[in-house]
């Protein structure tokens, strides 16, 4: 360790240590020639393992930094190094990181910590802007200094990289826990400037809240449910910068920035303003309407209106700069216009519903509260049909009882009534439509089916002690060898079955995955002499070489879980 006092290179005096890591120790030292303090930071061959590496990762940190010239990042002035230690000067900031104002006071105030959150994005983009790209990839409070002037100065650069376009997956895992994005664990590609955004909200979430992601519960919960008193429009922005979906974040720092400094539009309060504002409006626009219809005709301007209103309102809910609820609010406005050609609005309101993999029972309630209007305003059989098979298709993947883990089984029972809608509008429409075999009585009975199965199989397990039967009772009675059939060998034809939807395998791959080794003992009673082990081992490698061919989000979870399922299978039926 210097010696406090003693002099470095020649011209740095050491005045005291001001911190310390795990690796290393800054202390604040003078040039006395100049009258000017600065920071060293010293590494010790003798106190850190495999130094060489390390010695690297500071030469890298270290050039990395002298090229950067930013008022919220620290500049390099020197490099000392000798066989012992390796040093480093760099500006001395003044200040404490904000991890020590956490632990003196608690939560941050939120005007504080949106003014430090615009600081940060600001010095994230100018590192995202480099050529080649910097990702910083630690952003937490301990690496943040606040000067006495108010301001943020980023520090410790230890995990930052270049993005290089071309690689597939970052070669460490570097962060820290808690702040840091699922990518930075492996297996999920590159870091990059969307990593950033994440770490920033998982701060901005600490800052804010008082609450460390790093300790128990280990998540990100929303802000007004710790503090009521929080903006619902930060809290909105703390939400999408933390999904673990990269697509599902901020695309951009610069978006961010956008949304930080308009963060109080997206306030639950302030668009309740703005809709006193718009409801006056059209009242007044009403009165003006009522005269325009009585001089032009009272039923063609109703017409003309609300196919105005439609695509008014569908136009904002497509639009992606909005928050998704201001994007679910003009999508259902747009159903209720009552216009003769919605389908856009129902398929756009699903799509956004099913972004987060997840249906819960209020978007559900949302959804079947609006299927009458199908029926009534969609003109074309074959729209209504694939209307119907699509929410079905998401309802029986992602919906979820209690609003945070999708059930297949669960969801493929509330998906049947949409699958019952798709069969009789099938059957309604023209002779094109139905040569499509996703529409065809064949794939729509099974996915019937399998919703009564799941209902038995539900309504068993809830009754069972009660009731003294058994699923194989059940299955007996109901005939479900075809599910069990279906599921276990008759699925792999229609695997290799290019005209069938990737979305209806997928769906299937992830219920039966579970079916087939949660409920293995009922299935053996059922088939009796027909169950085969080794074909249900063909099942599951057949589904596992399937998902592994596609490269989505939705096949890359649903593979994981066959890749489970199938070693439970294998566990419980050893041989």
């Amino acid at each position: 360790m210097l010696k406090i006092g003693s002099l470095v290179d020649g011209k740095y005096r050491v005045l005291s240590e001001i911190g310390h890591g795990g690796m290393s120790v800054v202390y604040m030292a003078i040039n006395e020639k100049a009258n000017k303090t600065w920071a060293i930071k010293e590494v010790r061959k003798d106190g850190v393992k495999d130094f060489e590496v390390v010695r690297q990762g500071l030469i890298v940190e270290t050039e990395m930094l002298k090229r950067l010239d930013h008022p919220n990042l620290p500049s390099i002035v020197d490099v000392i190094e000798n066989e012992d230690t390796f040093l480093i000067v760099m500006d001395y900031i003044e200040g404490n990181p904000l991890s020590q104002a956490l632990e003196e006071y608690g939560a941050q105030p939120q005007e504080f910590v949106i003014e430090w959150a615009k600081q940060l994005c600001d010095v994230l983009d100018y590192l995202h802007t480099r050529n080649p790209a910097i990702i910083y990839r630690d952003m937490k409070p301990a690496n943040i200094m606040l000067k006495p002037d108010g301001n943020i100065t980023l520090i410790d650069f230890g995990t930052a990289r270049e993005f290089k376009e071309k690689n597939l997956a970052d070669t460490t895992c570097l962060g820290t826990v808690g702040y840091a994005a699922p990518e930075q664990f492996g297996g999920m590609g590159q870091t990059d400037a969307r990593t950033d955004i994440y770490c920033l909200g998982a701060t901005l979430y600490h800052l804010v809240t008082g609450c460390n992601p790093c300790e128990p519960p280990y998540e990100i919960l929303p802000i007004r449910s710790i503090n009521p008193q929080l903006s619902s429009g930060l809290e909105r922005i703390i939400i999408k910068c933390t999904q673990r979906n990269p697509e599902d974040r901020y695309q951009s720092c610069s978006e961010l920035m956008y949304a930080l400094e308009h963060y109080e539009e997206i306030d639950d309060r302030y668009r309740k303003k703005q809709k006193k504002k718009l409801n006056l409006f059209i009242s007044s626009f009403s009165v003006m309407l009522a005269a325009l219809i009585g001089a032009f005709g009272c039923l063609s301007l109703e017409s003309k209106q609300k196919k105005n209103e439609y695509f008014s309102y569908l136009e904002n809910g497509q639009n992606t700069s909005y928050h998704d609820d201001v994007r679910e609010e003009n999508l259902i406005n747009a159903i209720k216009t009552e216009y003769s050609d919605s389908f856009d609005a129902f398929d756009e309101l699903r799509m956004i519903y099913a972004k987060d993999r997840i249906i819960s029972p209020n978007e559900m309630q949302t959804i079947n509260a609006l299927e009458p209007l199908i029926k009534k305003d969609i003109k074309s059989n074959e729209q209504k049909a694939e209307i119907c098979y699509n929410i079905g298709l998401t309802i029986f993947s992602y919906y979820s009882d209690d609003g945070k883990y999708a059930d297949s089984v669960v969801g493929s029972t509330r998906a049947r009534t949409w699958f019952s809608n798709t069969k009789e509008y099938a059957q309604k429409s023209n002779k094109e439509f139905l040569n499509d075999i996703n529409y065809s009585d064949e794939v729509i009975n099974i996915l019937l089916n399998l919703g009564d199965f799941s209902e038995d199989l539900l309504n068993n397990n809830n009754s069972q002690e009660s009731a003294g039967s058994s699923i194989a009772d059940i299955n007996a009675g109901k005939d479900y060898k075809k599910s069990w059939k279906y599921l276990s060998g008759d699925f792999v034809d229609d695997l290799k079955d290019d005209s069938i939807d990737e979305r209806f395998k997928i769906t299937v791959c992830k219920y039966g995955s579970y079916i087939l080794y949660s409920n293995n003992q009922e299935m053996q009673k059922s088939l009796g002499s027909s169950y085969s082990y080794d074909k249900v081992i063909k099942a599951y490698d057949e589904m596992i070489k399937y998902l592994e061919g596609i490269n989505s989000e939705d096949s890359k979870d649903v593979l994981q879980s066959v890749k489970k399922a199938r070693k439970q299978f294998e566990y419980a039926n050893k041989r």
